[in-house]
């Protein structure tokens, strides 16, 4: 597996895992609540925190423009409401500068080339390509060209649209991350060990999991099988106002998620039986016999 180096962290075989809280658009285009979760993610022990960049010109289909939408700022086309929780330049500096005075990374995944120029303004250590851009041939090779590590998350494509997105950015430092892309997913639809053939399929490219489950139990079995970065969701409360409030984490469950993580890597040891030096004791009283 080729080694992928985001910021300081060096992602390997032997690496613990890089751990993104996905702020999204939870924030609901309030700085408040967006340097609260920023804090909270810090607090709890992740490494980054990851925004969704959009011109929402460009990014919201032609059909969808129109519509009219119900949000706590009152009735509004879907349009109107992209505008809305977009966050501005003067917000991202002061993202900037927030994260550098805590000691987090942060990125974001930039959904039209606008954004891709708008984010490169920034020192931010990869950019991500999400589900929803992974066909996109021109979005893809601009962010290539950047010249940044890249992580793309493959939800609601088939293998031969990741081959084809692998393909384009063959020369980029690269993770893939897999995951299914409804909020909040069944348990049947997670199919964890894609990680596994996606590790397969790809053997010199480091694997991860981005999830959009209820719970911790399926972050935390992706991460026995092998995943090298996390991504889950995360939000003040989940039941704030917002398509993604519910298929995220709070504090708590962000706590424990890096706690669990924490001690399944640790407990995942090298595959090297060894007889441990706490098994001496339980050895002299319990072996009777030693006649192999």
């Amino acid at each position: 597996m080729n080694n992928v180096k985001i910021g300081n962290k060096l992602i390997s075989n032997e690496s613990s895992c890089y751990l993104i809280a996905e702020i999204g658009i939870n924030h609901n285009g309030d700085l408040g609540n967006v340097i609260k979760l920023i804090d909270n993610s810090k607090n709890a022990g992740f490494d980054c925190v990851k925004f969704q960049k959009r011109t929402p010109e460009l990014s919201t289909p032609e059909s969808q423009k129109n519509l009219i939408r119900e949000t706590p700022w009152g009735e509004m086309t879907y349009l109107e409401y992209k505008k809305r929780i977009e966050l501005d330049k003067e917000t991202y500096s002061a993202i900037d500068s927030h994260c550098k005075d805590v000691g987090i990374d942060w990125t974001a995944s930039c959904w039209d080339t606008p954004s891709v120029e708008f984010i490169e303004e920034y020192d931010v250590p990869f950019i991500k390509i999400a589900s929803a851009s992974l066909t996109d041939k021109e979005l893809i090779t601009r962010i290539k060209n950047t010249n940044k590590p890249v992580i793309l998350s493959t939800g609601m494509s088939t293998m031969q649209e990741i081959k084809k997105a692998v393909n384009l950015l063959s020369d980029s430092q690269l993770i893939l991350l897999h995951t299914t892309s409804s909020y909040p997913c069944p348990p049947h639809e997670l199919n964890l060990n894609m990680i596994k053939t996606l590790k397969d399929e790809f053997p010199e490219l480091p694997v991860g999991y981005s999830g959009h489950e209820v719970g911790l139990a399926s972050t935390l079995a992706a991460v026995t099988l092998g995943a090298k970065v996390v991504e889950r969701h995360i939000t003040l409360s989940r039941a704030m106002w917002g398509t993604d409030q519910s298929a995220s984490i709070e504090m708590s469950g962000m706590t424990k998620l890096v706690k669990d993580i924490k001690t399944i890597e640790s407990a995942l040891g090298d595959g090297i039986k060894k007889v441990y030096d706490s098994e001496q004791t339980p050895l002299q009283k319990l072996r009777l016999k030693n006649t192999l």
